[in-house]
């Protein structure tokens, strides 16, 4: 389908994905400057008052480049999100363009965003999910596929594409193990209108990441991602060598549920030893080999992106 209007003039067909912990407001407007959209966790901000100094500082920075690409803010719809509502208001009162939103149906912030002009985007890992989310009317469905940091689904990105495409026909943005150029390109040929990144970004200078933990997605191998729920109840992907770090067995980690998650302790608990320590992580670390701002990771996907898209002009034989 035709991207809405909003979205049609990016550098990139890409969406740097909002990073629990990590992702800022430098990260941020670094990504939007570059020509993507940039996006954040509402929840990454400490407080209300300083999602409000967040959004300010984005909106400012942006409006000074007529250039920039939009950004997101990512809503956590559950239950435990004791923020959600003011959240959602604080967005509406800057216009923020869109919204992510994960896990449950997000009926009441498609409301919220739709007021004025806005677009919802929302996470999902499978059919059911997709239709759920499409009867709430958002306006594209984000495609966690296996190998993306951070929650994650298991299905094929081949496999989810096939079936939301068999009755969805919004925006799709596909998620799981990019990290080049061609990865972008090879999204819109498998039917994919924007590619979604997270980790290749936990490695820029802008991100709020540990030293170590930057070093750690530089070094790390695909089959060093752990796949488990012991950390929030939902499956996610993680760095084995964090795990390690934390004094844990990555081959003997408890089993948790949905039901043992709650985004306000999370929120509470995010420089405990569990939030501070354990680092997601897809299974795109086997190709990001360099720690370098945001503009410079950007520079080095257009120009994978351009060459693919040139390699594949070719006569046919």
């Amino acid at each position: 389908m035709a991207l809405p209007p909003l979205l049609q003039h990016l550098r990139l067909p890409l969406i740097g994905a909002p990073l629990f912990i990590v992702s800022n407001p430098a990260l941020v407007i670094a990504q939007c400057k570059a020509g993507i959209v940039g996006s954040f966790p509402a929840l990454n901000a400490r407080t209300p008052e300083e999602l409000d100094d967040w959004l300010r500082q984005i909106t400012e920075a942006l409006a000074e480049d007529p250039k920039a690409a939009p950004f997101a803010v990512n809503q956590i719809v559950h239950a435990s999100n004791p923020r959600l509502e003011s959240d959602v208001a604080a967005c509406v009162r800057y216009k923020v363009p869109i919204m992510i939103t994960s896990l449950h149906a997000p009926t009441p912030v498609v409301a919220a965003a739709h007021s004025y002009g806005g677009l919802v985007f929302h996470d999902i890992i499978s059919r059911r999910h997709a239709q759920k989310a499409a009867e709430a009317g958002v306006d594209g469905l984000i495609l966690v596929a296996a190998g993306a940091g951070g929650h994650a689904g298991a299905l094929s990105p081949f496999a989810l594409i096939e079936e939301v495409r068999q009755f969805y026909q919004g925006a799709l943005i596909l998620s799981g193990g990019m990290s080049r150029g061609q990865h972008i390109l090879a999204a819109q040929a498998m039917g994919a209108d924007l590619a979604y990144m997270g980790t290749r970004f936990v490695a820029s200078t802008e991100a709020r990441a540990a030293d170590e933990y930057k070093q750690m997605v530089v070094d790390s191998h695909a089959e060093d991602i752990v796949y488990t729920n012991s950390f929030t109840g939902v499956l996610g992907n993680y760095l084995k060598g964090s795990i390690v770090r934390a004094g844990l067995d990555p081959a003997a980690l408890v089993s948790s549920d949905k039901s043992k998650m709650d985004m306000g302790s999370l929120r509470d608990a995010m420089g405990a030893k569990a939030w501070k320590d354990i680092w997601g992580a897809g299974q795109s670390v086997s190709g990001i080999d360099a720690v370098l701002p945001a503009a410079s990771i950007v520079a080095h996907l257009a120009q994978e992106y351009h060459l693919a898209l040139k390699g594949l002009s070719l006569p046919h034989q």
